[in-house]
């Protein structure tokens, strides 16, 4: 099948998702999307569930790249590691008490990938891969609209004064409340990428106050 057109990257078709400027809290309306996704608990740097889930949905997700370049001649840029996170308490971000943290990582996926390729795909990753974390790895719809959104730059456990400013300040004074769960979208490589240099979009749904 010929190539339909130029490689899809979403970093630069969704650039309100992906390359915002601004370095504080700014509202933005966020479209309907299609993830990977597995989900997990407790600390990120600790967790050795974390680091299998990331390694499953990178896995299943280039198998994908691949799958659909080679059989409907679609390519793509595999999108940036993103993550939604939750707790009982909102604060236990801010205090950074990661043992409570709940995750879903996820990975966007191009709207022409069907839920068929999905499982192709996946079933190829677990039978090369053999990696067990590929079996809780699923397809997932997140239509989040209005969200306050902005970006971080610097180390993960710099973000707790801007989540505060953002629950004791911007909402309140903006008349609106937090919905659905805080997201975050990696932009940098922690591994290529000194903590000061990182890259983080902080994103959080939104609704009326009243």
């Amino acid at each position: 099948m010929p190539s339909t057109g130029a490689k899809y990257d979403i970093k630069r078709d969704l650039r309100q998702c992906y390359a915002p400027a601004n370095s504080d809290w700014q509202l933005v309306e966020i479209p309907a999307q299609r993830f990977l996704a597995a989900d997990g608990h407790g600390d990120p740097n600790t967790s050795e569930d974390y680091a299998r889930v990331v390694e499953a949905l990178y896995s299943v997700a280039y198998t994908i790249k691949f799958t659909s370049k080679r059989e409907l001649g679609r390519d793509f840029v595999v999108g940036p590691l993103e993550g939604l996170w939750w707790a009982d308490r909102w604060e236990a971000f801010v205090d950074r008490a990661k043992d409570e943290w709940h995750w879903r990582m996820l990975i966007s996926v191009p709207e022409w990938i069907t839920g068929d390729l999905i499982e192709e795909s996946r079933q190829a990753a677990l039978a090369k891969k053999k990696l067990p974390a590929i079996d809780g790895v699923r397809p997932v719809s997140l239509h989040e609209g209005l969200c306050a959104q902005r970006l971080h730059v610097g180390p993960y456990d710099d973000e707790g004064p801007s989540l505060a400013r953002l629950h004791h300040e911007f909402l309140p004074a903006e008349g609106l409340r937090p919905t659905g769960h805080h997201h975050e979208v990696y932009l940098s490589d922690p591994r290529r990428t000194a903590p000061e240099r990182l890259r983080t979009v902080l994103r959080q749904p939104v609704a009326a106050a009243n």
